[in-house]
């Protein structure tokens, strides 16, 4: 009996479990959809202004890192080089807490969009946290960070950049957070720029960095 007794509470546990699971999951869900709609980027250069006919509908603050290793230079002077994309965590506030919604990482570009080539190293990835879709972007402009604007201050840092997607795709249940995305701009940069230390050939370091992701997708 008290056999029958152990499973049927094991068993109610792990509904529970699962139901509290789906309940906090449609909960960041609705929370990043209701996001969505009250996204307000701020101005920017027009070098990095993202063009008319789309809007800011997601942002995400990332926390993440900048690869560079170290090269020869046609000087003979080893220098460190950004060899590798950066890489992050995009939060958004839940409920007071910071609840992760996308991941920002290199890929192979599985959806590219027509006329585009895509590189063997693939492209700067980003993909939702909760529903798997993708966008794949390429930088078009950047600015390096100025005290005099307000929306790229942090002198010394990684550059604000304007980003246009060459690829999308709907995550495996059809997710689309990222499925519609048509620009990306990465702002307030801090941290991240390359490194001022001498270096070693063959010698790598990440640097870390946090920035604003917003996201744009064209006007209904």
């Amino acid at each position: 009996m008290s056999y029958k007794f152990d499973q049927q509470a094991k068993k109610t546990a792990r509904v529970r479990s699962l139901f509290v699971a789906a309940l906090v999951f449609a909960c960041a869900l609705g929370t990043v959809t209701l996001a969505a709609a009250q996204v307000t980027p701020p101005p920017v250069p027009d070098k990095i202004a993202v063009p008319a006919g789309n809007s800011a509908y997601l942002v995400g603050h990332a926390f993440g890192s900048q690869g560079y290793t170290c090269l020869p230079t046609s000087t003979g002077v080893a220098a460190w080089n950004p060899t590798a994309r950066p890489e992050a965590t995009l939060f958004t506030d839940l409920f007071g807490a910071q609840f992760q919604i996308i991941t920002h990482f290199q890929s192979i570009n599985e959806n590219p969009k027509a006329g585009v080539t895509v590189p063997l190293s693939g492209n700067v990835t980003w993909q939702g946290s909760l529903d798997s879709s993708r966008v794949w972007a390429v930088k078009v402009n950047g600015i390096d960070p100025d005290p005099n604007v307000a929306s790229c201050p942090n002198t010394g840092s990684i550059q604000c950049v304007l980003l246009q997607s060459v690829g999308n795709k709907k995550g495996p249940n059809g997710g689309n957070l990222l499925a519609k995305t048509t620009f990306i701009q990465r702002l307030n940069t801090s941290g991240g720029a390359v490194p001022t230390t001498a270096c070693t050939v063959g010698q790598t370091q990440l640097v870390p960095y946090t920035a604003d992701y917003f996201f744009f997708r064209k006007d209904q």
